[in-house]
């Protein structure tokens, strides 16, 4: 048996003990004759005896904590029509060795698929895209390409269905005239004769079939002979056997018995025609689905104003380098992200964060490519361009929300597999139905109801269900600024019971500033100050920044720090002049043998005010205490009321003291309290809260909250805080306002409800009407249901769901924006000092 020699790269591999880890889990595996693992270049060399093999390796490695390095690839996919489409291409991507998954997304026409590194190329990627029967080219994260080919394709269908129209009108009148108006089918009988009516039909509505309906022929018969049927295979299917019938009566009229001599050729050419102007407005919905993507793109700025040596030059935004000093005039869009060197202005970031202030921007300040300059002139210096530019980052994180298949459109892709052979097997048993039980005439029945089984079918609107309103979704949230990094998101957040929050940062405005001093007896303002800012100059520390501008505000030179060093969540130790300076928690003094209690009933009462107490000592004593109060946020109260009218829960988990936290809690109505965690704690407070079975959301900004994030049954991270934060998160709120909470849970409530209606409409429109189509009325009526009639059905089928996901563009999320700036104002806590 031959085998195949892969060799990719894996991650984690530090030592000789991964490496047989990483040999160990992969010995027993079936298909899989030898694997190797080099530490030296961190791969994995495998010999494979089926390719099956190679993606129970993957899985693997992963179990085992040795994921394979993977890289993510998008695809352009031309031709997608309905969910039998999507599985088809799914399946051929999946079928490309070092394929992890393939999510393709019948809304935008997108395939996203995510490949083991260095094993799979895009161009295997197109070529079984292409094999399958689709167009497929490649496409970068947030590359407008999609949007133009998308467009050209709307113009084309357009112009399909207009000559479709013209084509099949006099057709329509011909042999319908005569059903509205009997007069007319007498005309025409004593005129031109109903033989040359027939050939004049049957010339036009072949120009029909063989003109504009030729693409719709050519990829139903292509997915046939590949055993893989799809709904242009039910539209070929069905209409070419009215024509076929039609030309038969003509040309060969001595095999068809003669009380069955009719033409079909009206229903053939309508169908095709109805079909076509369905696709046109759907294609004119899916534009509108996209809107929010094009609108991020439309920020994205040409050209850009350089300073050189020289002086000012006009050149492409793609040319801009990192360290490139660019000019942003009054009313122009910034072209890349950056630093403020020069000038002073307001800049509205609305587009990208949904508040619709602008932001004052002066020299120091962080700068965003797209948004736009106000009345001053800038100069900025550029720090990120391309893909790590935050425009180009927000609009690959919408792409990926977009693609998300959530877990409600399993059952959807189960029922859609099977679909379409389901419906041929249907209409089959129609036709046999009819010829053998149907009165007569028996054939021409049998075929319009055949033909009507065919055309009725609608998978579309079952693969459209989902992803439309996905895309409507992610759309409308990222123009408020609630920006989806996981779409699975967009279903856990409906089912949400508790939400946590972090305080500092996230609560608060992460901006605080020292309200007081308190001093034990022998030492002053000056000393303690400047043996807290001393160490605090070396940390990351929130509370560290408002100490540090205490220092600078009262003119207090720093000191040299010895031995520096930090206890996360305690606390800071060093030695300033020789003696032991320690600035943190009181548990962290009293561990030292140093007691605080001079000093403990002063910060208590600042404590529970709201205030963060930090407390200095100096040698063996105690030399005082910093409160430090942060303001909460204006939208902070106004949030927690909003979830609870929701039927959520709320909690604070914070390492703050007790008191502070239990303040802040009680102002801002939070129901549970956890306080004085570590990073660590705040992962057990998120699985404690989980414990009940409850889902719960977690919503923090630093580095210590991104455990919690990644543990919380939701983390939604806020955008003005740390990367490792925003990394770990599954929803990122752009503006850091809390009230992107209750905007994110209104915005997965009310999607998932647009799901069900469109789910619920899809599967009842082809449940209810399949058997009327093939006859189940007639017993009791008499009344067939025409194929044309079965057409137009299909065809507003699909409208209808994309009109319905359209509505989420206009929904309201959340509550309006408080009148008023509600913060805790800081209580001032009057110095003593203490024996």
């Amino acid at each position: 048996m031959s085998e195949t020699i892969t060799t990719f790269p894996i991650e984690g591999m530090s030592c000789g003990g991964c490496a047989a880890r990483v040999t160990r889990a992969l010995e027993p595996l079936e298909g899989l004759s030898q694997a190797s693992a080099n530490l030296a270049d961190g791969t994995v060399t495998l010999h494979l005896r089926d390719v099956e093999a190679l993606r129970t390796s993957v899985d693997a490695l992963a179990t085992a904590g040795y994921p394979a390095r993977q890289a993510g690839h998008l695809l352009h996919l031309d031709g997608l029509h309905c969910a039998s489409c999507v599985g088809r291409v799914e399946t051929a991507l999946m079928a490309v060795p070092g394929v992890i998954s393939a999510r393709v997304n019948l809304a935008s026409g997108q395939a996203h698929v995510q490949a083991v590194e260095d094993l799979v190329t895009p161009s295997d990627l197109v070529t079984a895209a292409e094999a399958a029967g689709f167009r497929a080219s490649v496409q970068r994260a947030g590359d407008g390409g999609a949007s133009d080919r998308s467009e050209a394709e709307r113009a084309s269908t357009a112009r399909s269905a207009a000559w479709a129209a013209m084509l099949t009108l006099p057709v329509f009148v011909l042999e319908m005239g005569g059903h509205l108006l009997p007069a007319w089918h007498h005309w025409i009988a004593m005129t031109i004769g109903q033989g040359t009516s027939w050939t004049i039909q049957g010339i036009l509505t072949t120009l029909v079939v063989f003109g504009p309906g030729r693409s719709l022929f050519r990829s139903g018969f292509r997915a046939l002979a590949r055993l893989s049927p799809d709904m242009n295979s039910l539209v070929a299917l069905g209409t070419g056997a009215a024509w076929i019938y039609s030309v038969a009566v003509i040309l060969a009229p001595a095999f068809v018995p003669t009380d069955a001599r009719a033409v079909y050729f009206e229903s053939a050419a309508v169908i095709v025609t109805l079909i076509l102007t369905g696709r046109w407005l759907e294609a004119r919905a899916k534009g509108q689905t996209g809107a929010a993507i094009r609108a991020l793109m439309d920020l994205r700025v040409e050209t850009a104003q350089r300073l050189t040596d020289t002086g000012v030059e006009t050149v492409p935004q793609d040319a801009l380098a990192v360290g490139d000093t660019v000019i942003v005039r009054p009313g122009e869009r910034v072209p890349a992200d950056g630093q403020v060197l020069e000038g002073t202005s307001a800049i509205d970031e609305s587009m990208l964060t949904g508040e619709p202030l602008p932001v004052p921007k002066t020299m120091g300040d962080e700068v965003t490519g797209g948004t736009l300059n106000g009345s001053g002139a800038l100069r900025v210096s550029v720090t990120r361009i391309g893909a790590e530019a935050r425009l180009a980052q927000i609009l690959a994180m919408v792409q990926a929300a977009q693609a998300t298949r959530l877990p409600v459109q399993r059952l959807v892709d189960r029922v859609t597999l099977w679909f379409v052979p389901i419906v041929m097997g249907l209409a089959c048993l129609t036709v046999l139905v009819w010829l053998t039980l149907g009165p007569e005439p028996a054939v021409p029945n049998a075929l319009v109801a055949g033909v009507s089984v065919l055309i009725i079918a609608c998978p579309c609107a079952m693969g459209l269900a989902t992803p439309t309103s996905i895309m409507v979704a992610t759309g409308r949230a990222a123009g408020l600024g609630v920006l989806l990094r996981r779409g699975e998101a967009l279903q856990t957040l409906a089912d949400v019971d508790v939400v946590a929050f972090d305080k500092t940062g996230t609560l608060t405005e992460g901006q605080p500033r020292v309200t007081d001093i308190l001093l034990a007896d022998g030492y002053d303002r000056g000393t303690v100050l400047a043996a807290a800012a001393s160490l605090e100059a070396q940390s990351q520390h929130p509370l560290a920044g408002a100490i540090l501008d205490a220092a600078e505000g009262a003119q207090i030179a720093l000191r040299p720090v010895v031995g520096w060093s930090e206890t996360p969540g305690q606390g800071l130790q060093g030695q300033i002049d020789g003696v032991p300076v320690r600035v943190g928690t009181e548990s962290m003094l009293r561990a030292e043998g140093i007691d605080p209690s001079t000093v403990v009933d002063l910060a208590k009462a600042a404590a529970e005010a709201g205030q963060g107490v930090v407390f200095v000592a100096i040698g063996t004593d105690v030399a005082g205490a910093i409160c430090v109060a942060d303001p909460i946020k204006p939208t902070a109260r106004h949030t927690v009321d909003a979830l609870r009218s929701r039927g959520v829960r709320t909690a604070l988990v914070t390492g703050d003291r007790q008191e502070t936290a239990q303040a802040i809690a009680q102002t801002l109505g939070i129901e549970t309290v956890v306080a004085g965690v570590l990073p660590d704690g705040k992962v057990e407070a998120v699985e404690a809260l989980c414990s009940n079975g409850d889902r719960v959301a977690f919503v923090g900004d630093g580095i210590n909250d991104g455990p919690a994030l990644a543990r919380a049954s939701v983390g939604i991270a806020i955008g003005t805080g740390t990367d490792v934060a925003i990394e770990s998160a599954d929803v990122v709120l752009a503006s850091g306002d809390p009230l992107g909470v209750v905007r994110a849970i209104d915005l997965s409530r009310k999607t998932l409800a647009n799901i069900r209606q469109n789910l619920v409409w899809a599967f009842g429109y082809n449940a209810a009407l399949l058997p009327i189509a093939a006859g189940a009325m007639f017993p009791l009526t008499g009344w067939m249901l025409s194929p044309m009639l079965a057409a137009g059905a299909m065809a507003l089928s699909s409208v209808s769901v994309l009109a319905n996901a359209l509505r989420l563009r206009h929904v309201h999320l959340g509550p309006a924006r408080p009148p008023l700036r509600a913060s805790v104002p800081p209580v001032s806590v009057q110095r003593e000092t203490h024996p």
